[in-house]
Formats: structure tokens, sequence, C-alpha cells
């Protein structure tokens, strides 16, 4: 994956706990830029590109739930995390009508907001690169047509893989060197997580490291109860 840190818009009108919370985020390899109300920070989404925001519910000038909407009108893929000194059951549930993805009462821990944070940003990336449009890829000696489904090892001709075949090849290249998780490739390729759906991913896999033991660089290895990385030297 990147390793750019992801940005975070941050809308908090307590200046003090902003400035912590700002820093905290900072610390922990975020780029974040602070708002200190609803119409600065909308005014600061439109002049950046954020893969998350965090806002405060109860802000002067434009409250929480606005700014949400606004955002969503602008960006409807941005996640929103929303922070609030309130548990009411309405104001959650209006919460997440206007698009939130999680909420939090204040006060709250702030790893358990760091934990919200990674999840949602990588369920986002994980989202965008299974449904990538690239189709052709080259690793080691090999090179992938997912359209048609052709496996070619240097000149020789191609190998017509099944369809399972070729969307599970296709995962482990857009995840190559990195952790492609089990139930991500079960959910999207199988439909389903559970005991027989995992037998027969396992088997694929098995298939797949038939046609790649040709080039003695490409390899794919099994993560114990994560999942399975493609690793091309």
């Amino acid at each position: 994956m990147s390793d750019v840190n992801n940005r975070i818009l941050l809308v908090e009108d307590d200046q003090n706990f902003g400035i912590i919370l700002r820093d905290y985020l900072i610390i922990n390899n975020y780029d974040v830029i602070h708002a200190k109300n609803g119409m600065e920070g909308f005014e600061k989404f439109k002049k950046n590109d954020f893969d998350l925001c965090i806002l405060d519910v109860m802000m002067p000038y434009k409250d929480g739930f606005t700014l949400a909407k606004e955002i969503k009108e602008k960006n409807p893929d941005v996640p929103i995390i929303f922070l609030t000194a309130k548990s009411l059951k309405e104001d959650v549930l209006k919460g997440y009508k206007v698009g939130a993805d999680d909420y939090l009462k204040k006060p709250f821990d702030s790893e358990v907001l760091l934990m919200k944070i990674n999840a949602i940003i990588n369920r986002n990336i994980r989202t965008s690169v299974v449904e990538s449009s690239e189709f052709e890829f080259e690793f080691g000696d090999f090179h992938l047509n997912s359209k048609l489904r052709h496996l070619s090892y240097l000149d020789n001709s191609p190998v017509k893989l099944s369809p399972k075949e070729n969307l599970l090849l296709k995962m482990l290249i857009l995840y190559k060197n990195d952790l492609m998780p089990r139930e991500l490739a079960l959910t999207k390729i199988w439909r389903d997580d559970n005991y027989f759906t995992s037998r027969s991913m396992d088997v694929y896999i098995a298939k797949l490291r038939k046609y790649l033991k040709n080039d003695e660089s490409v390899e794919i290895i099994n993560i114990h109860g994560e999942g399975f990385r493609l690793v091309v030297n």
C-alpha cells in the first residue's frame, strides 16, 4: 500500500482539545488539517483532498450535521466520524442518516479513535484496490490479461484461467508483496466467508501455485489466519 500519510480533516471548535487531538494524530503518522468551526471546515475541505473527516457535532456558525451534508454532496465517498458530547439516540441516528461511518461520545479513548480511523481508511483502500479497472499485469516472467483470463509465461501459449482463478490472481497481483486478506477475497469472489468457501479458496490457491511454479521469483505465501501474499522478488 501507499507510504503517503493519509490526510484527515479535523473540525473541532474546542481549540485546546482540537490541538491535542491534531497533534496526537500527527504523531501517529496522519497529515491533519484542523478547522475551528463548520464554515472554516468546509472551506478547507474544498481546497484539499481528504481520506477521512472527523467532525464535532455541536459547533458555532455551522453544526457537524450540516457540514457533513455539504461534504457528502461534494464527495460522497469520503468517510466521516462524528464526535459528540451527547449520546441521544435521535442524534446518533441523524448522524448515520447524513452519512456517518462512526460515532464517538466525548470523552473517548484516543486509541479507540485511532483503531476506528485505521479500520475505515483500510476498508476504503481495499475497496478501491478490488474495484480497480486495470486488466493488464506483468509480474515476474508472467503476463495476465484479466479480461481474456489469459495467463502467459514468457513466450509460451497462454493458459485460460477459470473465472475464480482469474479474480483471485488479479486480487493477489493488486496486493503484490502485501497481505491480501482472506476474508476480503471470500466476500468479493465467493460472496460468503465460511468453512466451505474457505476450503474452496485454498484449492484455488493450490491451482495458482501450479501455474506459477515455472518462475522461482514468484511465490504465493500463506499468512496463517490472515490471508496470502503474492511475493515477487
